[in-house]
């Protein structure tokens, strides 16, 4: 039998390794996964491969988190918010899917570290942001999404407006389940879609289950806030890793 993406064992073990590490992290603060997933696939494959399959399992992530999510989305802001990534992801999907592996996985690394940054830098809003701002915050994510890291920018914008965490998980939950659901059909059109995605995919969701039960258990007992600075460091650190990668 063919190995998907012609990964070798370790670099399985890997992606194993990863998928379930991300799910515990997308399971506790309802961000994260896909960024962490595509970091740690640009260190083994080329990281275009990973993006559809990171969009699936999140869907199949929220199917099992929206029941108790539900209630704490804030719908207006997740309206406007898919509104502007649906503009942005068609135009970003055709200029990603046309780099190489190390100029794709440098412009990922770079665009994660950025906004590790400015997550990490503890920088608020003043005012919370009308239609025209949450918007253009969606046309930013929606650039991003291209390579399944639309949730970062979000994450930023909630955090700089002090949301609470309840809110901030529930709304990343299904934002990112809607931007994924958008994107699909035009990384098909692109071609990016293969068989091989459908079967890692398939292989990824035991470990999804478990990553995301066990991070929501944690969820329930612990300070998101702490939580969330060290996926963002943990975050950081491979993509300085793929960063190195792509210029070795």
């Amino acid at each position: 039998m063919s190995v998907p993406f012609d990964l070798s064992g370790w670099s399985l073990a890997w992606m194993a390794f990863a998928v379930l590490g991300a799910a515990y992290i997308r399971g506790y603060s309802g961000f994260g996964f896909s960024a962490l997933v595509v970091s740690a696939s640009g260190l083994v494959t080329n990281p275009l491969n990973f993006v559809p399959i990171v969009m699936l399992l999140e869907i199949a992530a929220t199917a099992g988190q929206a029941p108790a999510a539900g209630k704490d989305v804030n719908k207006p802001l997740l309206c406007w918010l898919l509104v502007g990534a649906t503009i942005g992801m068609p135009i970003s999907i055709a200029f990603l899917s046309s780099l190489d592996t190390d100029l794709l996985r440098t412009v990922i690394s770079i665009w994660i570290l950025f906004m590790c940054a400015a997550l990490l830098s503890g920088w608020r809003l003043r005012k919370q942001a009308g239609a025209a701002g949450v918007t253009a915050v969606g046309v930013v994510s929606g650039l991003a999404n291209a390579a399944a890291i639309g949730g970062l920018p979000v994450a930023l914008f909630l955090t700089a407006q002090n949301n609470p965490a309840r809110m901030f998980r529930a709304t990343m939950i299904f934002y990112l389940c809607a931007i994924d659901l958008v994107a699909l059909p035009m990384l098909g059109y692109a071609g990016v879609i293969t068989f091989d995605t459908f079967i890692t995919a398939a292989c990824c969701l035991p470990l999804l289950g478990a990553g995301v039960w066990l991070g929501g258990r944690k969820f329930v007992s612990a300070e998101p806030e702490n939580f969330r600075r060290m996926a963002i460091g943990l975050l950081a650190l491979l993509a300085v890793l793929g960063l190195l990668k792509s210029l070795t």
